[in-house]
């Protein structure tokens, strides 16, 4: 049975033109036998045995009420796919009642290929608020930000939509444009960003030499998929220079496929435990052990994380850090412990339903508590001085002796990166500490 575990980080997350949700497949809630009959202890016979008759009648009376009082002609099928909204909605942030069209736009997330602005989003206080723009999306090259607050779409006032509806207007055809009104902790005066709608096909991997022998390798969500890359990304790299240490950056990574993040605990781990869950149900406990054909399995490694990493970015720093593998390195994660089920309901309608809970090897469960970085990091912006004082050395003297070698300065690459991406930078200096006194 396939298994993924797509883990987005907010209340009812959605990318623009899709719904960002987990799952994992597993047949039904009653384990039936060949007869027809319910086993012991089913889900099935536990809830007959507490049919709360008082609030079922209830329900009917409201229903009756509605039909015959409310001011506009309301048909049953309506009313009772409202009913199982609410019903589900009620439970948890993450379990939610699948149409067809969020169910397709859910497969579309994880293959990495969905049409919209791209970016995560969740509603707050009746706004809705950018997590993350996704990299090299119309939504970051227009200069959205995590943490903007999304007051108008278009002429469209977002208070007193649901985030489903948002998200509807966010979609459109590739190359037609929407204007975002955006609120921003530090702006006077809301900002108007138009952004050009694409298709969005996202490279999940991506990596580069930071300095000689120091490398970087980014992930910015979990699709099938990206363990894979993660591995041909290494070995790239491991050709073009002798790798002394590694940057794993996980930031802003909403999550994905459970399988994914397993693999790229398995690049760096070659024995142990990466992950388990555990349920009410016995398919909902599962455990996810690293092989011993690991790429690096002692390359010096730092994980990048913040509060936009969720779930499957979470079982990685969390097996990692378990394991003593890597240091992680930023600002606390977002707390996203809890894995969904998706439970076909017909052919086209399905329940996505939070049945289990992961946790990291030492047996921590994350949820609503996060992964704690072993060295905090916060997001800063810094400036290079230019009035310091100018040394004179003895390069710099008339008739100096010559050490025989070339002179080599990396002076400006080192700090052009300390200016773009303070964490990073960070992240680099640390993993040349590990490497000085591992000599």
């Amino acid at each position: 049975m396939k298994i993924t575990l797509c883990q987005p980080p907010v209340l009812k997350k959605l990318f623009a033109g899709i719904a960002l949700s987990a799952f994992i497949s597993i047949p039904s809630f009653a384990e039936e036998t060949k007869d027809g009959s319910v086993k012991e202890g089913s889900a099935t016979e536990s809830s007959e045995k507490t049919l709360p008759l008082d609030e079922l009648r209830l329900f009917t009376e409201v229903f009756q009420r509605i039909k015959s009082a409310y001011v506009e002609p309301v048909d049953d099928a309506t009313l009772l796919e409202d009913a199982l909204r609410g019903m589900i909605a009620g439970l948890d942030p993450h379990s939610a009642y699948l149409e067809p069209k969020e169910f397709e736009n859910l497969q579309a997330h994880t293959s990495g290929e969905f049409g919209g602005l791209g970016i995560e989003v969740g509603m707050e206080d009746g706004f809705v608020r950018v997590i993350t723009p996704i990299d090299d999306t119309p939504a970051q090259r227009a200069g959205v930000k995590a943490g903007d607050l999304i007051s108008k779409l278009d002429d469209k006032p977002v208070q007193g939509m649901d985030l489903g509806e948002a998200v509807e207007l966010m979609r459109g055809k590739p190359g037609s444009k929407i204007l975002l009104t955006i609120v921003r902790e530090g702006e006077e005066k809301p900002l108007e960003i138009e952004v050009e709608r694409d298709v969005i096909q996202v490279a999940s991997v991506k990596s580069r030499m930071l300095d000689d022998g120091f490398a970087y390798v980014r992930v910015s969500q979990f699709q099938v998929d990206s363990g894979k890359e993660v591995n041909k990304h290494i070995k790239r790299l491991m050709k073009k220079d002798e790798l002394k240490g590694l940057v794993l950056d996980l930031r802003n990574n909403p999550g994905g496929v459970l399988q994914a993040a397993v693999d790229i605990s398995d690049s760096f781990l070659n024995e142990g435990l990466i992950v388990y869950t555990k349920g009410r149900m016995p398919e909902t406990e599962q455990r996810f052990s690293a092989t011993s054909t690991t790429l690096v399995p002692e390359l010096p490694l730092v994980v990048l994380i913040n509060g936009g990493s969720a779930s499957a970015s979470e079982i990685v720093a969390g097996a990692l850090q378990d394991q003593g593998r890597a240091v992680i390195m930023g600002q606390d994660s977002f707390g996203k412990g809890s894995v969904q089920t998706v439970l076909p309901l017909t052919k086209e309608r399905a329940l996505k339903l939070t049945t289990a809970r992961y946790y990291t090897p030492k047996g921590r469960s994350i949820q609503a508590q996060g992964i704690k970085p072993d060295i905090i990091v916060d997001d800063a912006e810094i400036t290079l001085r230019s009035d310091g004082p100018e040394y004179l050395k003895e390069s710099d003297l008339s008739g100096h002796l010559d050490n025989g070698k070339k002179k080599v300065s990396k002076k400006g690459r080192v700090s052009n990166l300390a200016v773009r991406d303070y964490q990073l930078y960070e992240a680099l200096n640390l993993l040349k500490a590990i490497v000085i006194v591992q000599k």
